[in-house]
């Protein structure tokens, strides 16, 4: 993969160190830790190996990626191995996606309190779904469902969303049956909207009375009850924004999705345009134009760069892909198998899984000079100079 003229490691290194300083005790262990990572990144400072063409005489050297979660450089080969993974998981039934969103002055409670409150739009998201699909005046199942957190809007501001892919079904009561939805139709917008917003306020008055929140600035009055609950009550009559976009197309187009989903970050590599010790400018896509041409360049301090990039880091050990219902991890298989044993499909397999035959160490980016399987001739640690006299590579797939 080829690196882009411009990447968030530059501006990190050129402007990482300045803004380390000037914001000293401001900044977390984990937002250091992303830091770090991403400007390490590929470099020397990792180490990695000597790759060598079993046809031709090319050799070069790749350095090993950083594999943090909010490296730009490192989501896509994350994707591609996550959705391997999940290929097996599809069925062959219709699905649906759908975004909760949080309202943005509880959105900045969700700022101080990232852990509680993004946990809290995960669950009260997930049952907001299971109970409208096992209401016996609708669907009457038991549904699974795939979420997905994200915490930015388009110009990286914070804007706390979840996507949902949800199957199109669900099992009976009593696990006999399948029971469809509507066909194009899962559940009326307005009735998701006001439950998630009635099942979010009650955890969120129940993890505020549990003394799990955290109130600064202007805010810190919410501290607490009863102030807290009076802020509280115009959010129980305001409509919350839910949408439910038109099915998929099939289960190829749900994988399609969730690649550019899954492991999506604040900012990819590939929209940045300039960066200097003053500004940094990056395409986004102003939602609020109704045309289709809706890509503009935005222009922030780079210091404003960085911190809204870095607000977006999230808990050590937080999980932002989650799995409900009947594809929660410890029933998945047995649920999926049982689900297309009801529908007459075959059992899904990973086309990825490695043959017998596979040469070890054989790389799965080809040789770019012929397309000839790469391997690995040599490894060396970080501080090490491969003993190999491959000509060394700035950047590496």
């Amino acid at each position: 993969m080829p690196r882009h003229a411009l990447e968030v490691a530059d501006i990190f290194r050129d402007h990482g160190p300045a803004y380390r300083r000037a914001n000293a005790g401001h900044l977390s262990l984990a937002q250091l830790k992303v830091m770090s990572s991403i400007d390490a990144c590929r470099t020397e400072a990792l180490g990695g190996h000597v790759a060598a063409c079993t046809k031709c005489n090319h050799q070069h050297i790749a350095y090993n990626s950083c594999k943090n979660r909010h490296c730009p450089k490192c989501q896509g080969p994350a994707a591609r191995d996550w959705m391997a993974a999940r290929a097996e998981d599809l069925l062959p039934v219709e699905y649906f996606h759908l975004v909760f969103t949080l309202p943005a002055e509880i959105a900045r409670i969700a700022y101080w309190n990232k852990r509680a409150v993004y946990g809290l739009l995960f669950k009260a998201s997930a049952e907001t779904v299971a109970t409208i699909a096992a209401d016996p005046k609708r669907m009457g199942a038991r549904v699974g469902m795939t979420s997905v957190l994200h915490t930015w809007g388009s110009a990286m501001t914070h804007h706390p969303h979840v996507h949902m892919i949800v199957p199109g079904g669900g099992l009976s009561p009593d696990g006999s049956r399948w029971l469809a939805c509507k066909p194009g139709f899962f559940s009326p917008v307005r009735v998701l909207s006001r439950l998630f917003r009635r099942q979010f306020i009650d955890g969120l008055m129940a993890l505020h009375r549990a003394g799990k929140l955290a109130f600064f600035g202007d805010m810190g009055g919410l501290a607490e009850a009863q102030p807290f609950a009076g802020w509280l009550a115009p959010f129980r009559k305001a409509e919350w924004v839910v949408y439910a976009k038109p099915p998929f197309g099939g289960p190829e187009a749900v994988l399609a999705y969730l690649s550019r989903y899954t492991h999506r970050i604040a900012i990819s590599n590939s929209r940045l345009v300039s960066a200097d010790a003053k500004t940094v400018a990056f395409r986004w896509k102003d939602y609020r134009i109704k045309r289709r041409d809706r890509m503009k360049v935005m222009r922030l301090a780079t210091d404003e760069f960085i911190r809204r990039y870095l607000i977006h880091v999230l808990p050590d050990g937080f999980h932002r892909i989650r799995h409900y219902g009947l594809l929660a991890s410890a029933q998945r298989k047995a649920n999926i198998a049982k689900i297309r044993a009801l529908l007459g499909a075959q059992t899904a397999t990973r086309e990825d899984t490695p043959s017998a035959e596979t040469v070890p160490l054989t790389l799965t980016e080809p040789c770019p000079e012929c397309g000839a399987h790469m391997r690995i001739i040599e490894t060396f640690r970080r501080g090490q100079v491969p003993r190999s006299r491959a000509p060394p590579r700035k950047q590496a797939a």
